[in-house]
């Protein structure tokens, strides 16, 4: 079969729709290929990355969906950014669905790694958590219905380098509410400066859920109030914090890959 030109595909042409994200790089637009090439609506690419883009041309022929290859300036104007990596999606954003009695219940059973972010703002370091939560098999993440909490968006998606197909997202109507629903099947684990070290927890039998608060105002008192236990990560004292996003991967990695791996109790 005869390879479909890289000069220029165009169905019939329609305007750049206003609820498009564009997601960019070559890991990312892989990992959008591979696990959700329905939602790519649009492609452009470089002349260097041709031979990556060649299976998702022929794809999007076949759909009926345009591709173009395209000098560097247009591409930067297409992505918003330098950081383009000479590969740029149009998607449709994804939707995001509130958890039912039926998802919780398979969490648990499952004893599945649960992260909760509440109110997490700034879009690199909720893409920095997705993709140190897919690197570490962490596969739901919970957001609040806080106003600055992040959700999926170009720079999350660009900085969390295709971890965002590994997870599903999902949003409650009142995050303090769900909380407080969870701690029948989940012991939630929050983080603030007055928390203990992980390590002076008691054992649990419930499967642990990491609660994760805003850069700047932290938890939102009702969640922190629903959380089982609240925990810090001990430093220096050479600087106040850790980046959340930093913060979160430490947590992460201690809550659901060492118990794993058997090196804690």
């Amino acid at each position: 079969m005869r390879k479909p030109p890289f000069k220029r595909h165009e169905p019939p042409r329609r305007s750049a729709a206003a609820d498009e994200l564009k997601v960019s790089g070559q890991r990312a637009v892989a990992a959008l290929f591979a696990y959700n090439r329905t939602a790519i609506r649009r492609l452009f690419f470089d002349r260097e990355m041709a031979a990556v883009a060649r299976p998702m041309c022929d794809w999007l022929a076949r759909q009926r969906r345009s591709y173009r290859l395209v000098p560097d300036d247009e591409l930067q104007r297409i992505a918003g950014t330098l950081h383009h990596g000479g590969i740029v999606a149009a998607i449709a954003p994804p939707k995001l669905r509130q958890p039912s009695p039926r998802d919780i219940a398979a969490w648990s059973e499952a004893r599945a790694p649960l992260v909760i972010l509440d109110g997490v703002g700034n879009p690199h370091n909720f893409g920095a958590i997705l993709r140190t939560a897919a690197f570490l098999g962490v596969a739901k993440i919970v957001l609040s219905e806080r106003p600055e909490q992040a959700m999926p968006s170009e720079a999350a998606y660009r900085v969390a380098e295709g971890g965002m197909e590994s997870l599903e997202l999902f949003r409650p109507a009142a995050l303090a509410a769900f909380c407080r629903g969870l701690t029948a099947q989940f012991r939630l684990i929050g983080t603030g400066p007055r928390g203990v070290p992980l390590s002076r927890l008691k054992p649990d039998p419930r499967p642990p859920a990491l609660v994760l608060g805003n850069e700047e105002t932290g938890l939102s008192p009702a969640v922190a109030q629903a959380c089982d236990a609240l925990v810090a990560i001990p430093g220096t004292g050479r600087v106040e914090s850790l980046n959340v996003s930093v913060a979160a991967g430490v947590l992460m990695y201690e809550l659901f890959v060492r118990p794993r791996d058997g090196q804690r109790s």
